[in-house]
């Protein structure tokens, strides 16, 4: 996904022609197109567009290129942009957009109501969530980047060039101040709200008060369109930030050491849900790498299960490749004991890194889940509609079903279930909604 979810068709064709090759995101002139758009809207509405803008560079990104060589930089580049696109899906909910502005930097604008702290907030957990480490796609190891970020709150009806000369001008001077991570374009470093501490705090006593909110995104089968289940999505509606997902979530709970108390929390909550489903139903749980990690995970999981009465068989793990970074041989030997336990595996987000072909060889895989950015051109682009079928074709050889997520219009629809796509999920059909609301939703279809 470029642009948020309230796209605006008449840009649709306009910014295909401006896409950045390797990263497949809208550039500059994209970008500059988009807040037009934005702030003509807020006119003829009487209103004034409420825009925020940041962007991301990418320190010392030439010594990656010296170092690994060109192809692991391009790689790498591919793998900001993911996260960015991620990150921002996961954060946002009103208009949003992300763009390559020039080698390693990228901007991330949003036209929704936001406060100083939860921009900045955001700013430092987008910086968090690409300074995590990258799988070196040209050998052993890993790849770290050293991002710095510039942010601001648009000016009434400031133009696009204006607002991207700033940041761009406040970076510059970030990228040659030590210590000076996310830095305002009016030169502040930080704003009253919330200390690292504090938030951890915060966290810790939503878990005990059960202020973490699980969502349910519907999932479909692709040729028959009908319901198959949910994933499990984690939300928090921080009283001074607003909404936190999952992404941004879970990095708050590992600087507090309580991942397993999180994760435990998201899975009960939504075990014993699904325990209310139609027994045809499946529900998909994410799983991190702290928890592939726990040697108790497996036995927990089990105990879980057992308590909510939920089938084994009716719980797919997902994982992601940032999940498996860490210890691979450690991550494959836990993973296979969930599925003696009965459990079914996804490798998430597939295409969104760099779809390491070892993992398909020694994970024991059920299904691909192929990211939203391997779905979103296939309806216009050839050579991504390309790209899906010879990932079908690998994958049908393996014996794997593939999951789309990401679906927002009919013909993504048709053309993954003519493709051979098992499974989809995405707004075309539903949005993610609460316990009660899928239950509904379950029993009305």
């Amino acid at each position: 996904m470029r642009y948020g979810r309230a796209m605006a068709s008449e840009y649709d064709e306009v910014v295909d022609e401006q896409r950045d090759t390797l990263t497949g995101l809208v550039g500059s002139d994209g970008a500059r197109e988009r807040i037009v758009e934005w702030q003509r809207r807020a006119v003829l509405e009487g209103e004034t567009a409420p825009i925020h803008a940041l962007m991301l560079g990418l320190r010392r990104f030439d010594t990656v290129n010296l170092a690994y060589g060109e192809a692991a930089g391009d790689s790498a580049l591919v793998a900001v942009a993911a996260r960015i696109l991620r990150f921002a899906a996961d954060e946002l909910e009103g208009d949003w957009l992300v763009a390559r502005m020039s080698g390693g930097n990228f901007l991330l604008a949003a036209c929704e109501p936001c406060s100083r702290e939860r921009w900045q907030w955001l700013a430092e957990s987008l910086a968090d969530s690409v300074s995590r480490p990258i799988a070196n796609p040209g050998g052993a190891g890993t790849l770290r980047l050293w991002p710095r970020v510039a942010l601001m709150r648009a000016l009434k009806q400031e133009s696009a060039d204006a607002m991207f000369g700033r940041l761009a001008e406040t970076l510059e001077r970030a990228r040659h101040e030590t210590g000076r991570r996310v830095v305002w374009v009016d030169g502040e470093t930080s704003i009253a709200g919330r200390s690292g501490a504090q938030l951890e705090a915060d966290l810790l006593a939503a878990l005990d008060r059960d202020e973490i909110e699980i969502l349910f995104q519907p999932q479909f089968d692709a040729a028959s369109d009908a319901l198959v289940g949910a994933e499990a999505l984690a939300r928090w509606e921080h009283p001074l930030l607003g909404r936190i997902g999952a992404g941004a979530l879970f990095a708050i709970a590992e600087r507090a050491d309580h991942v397993a108390q999180l994760s435990h929390h998201i899975a009960a909550r939504a075990l014993d849900a699904a325990a209310h489903w139609p027994a045809s139903l499946k529900l998909s749980l994410n799983v991190t790498p702290a928890d592939l990690a726990a040697g108790s995970f497996a036995n927990d999981l089990s105990g879980l299960l057992k308590r909510s009465g939920f089938a084994p068989e009716r719980l797919t793990l997902e994982i992601t490749e940032q999940a498996l970074l860490t210890d691979l041989d450690r991550s494959a030997r836990t993973l296979g004991r969930l599925v003696e336990l009965g459990m079914h595996i996804a490798l998430d987000d597939f295409g969104a890194g760099f779809c390491n072909f070892r993992y398909l060889k020694l994970l024991p895989l059920d299904y691909l889940k192929l990211d939203r950015a391997m779905v979103d051109e296939i309806a216009t682009d050839p050579r991504d509609l390309a790209i899906l079928r010879g990932i079908v074709a690998m994958a049908h050889a393996l014996d794997l079903d593939v999951i789309a997520e990401g679906i927002e219009t009919e013909d993504q629809r048709a053309l993954i279930a003519q493709e051979g796509c098992a499974f989809y999920q995405g707004f075309l059909r539903a949005k993610p909604m609460s316990g009660g609301e899928f239950l509904a939703y379950a029993e009305g279809v």
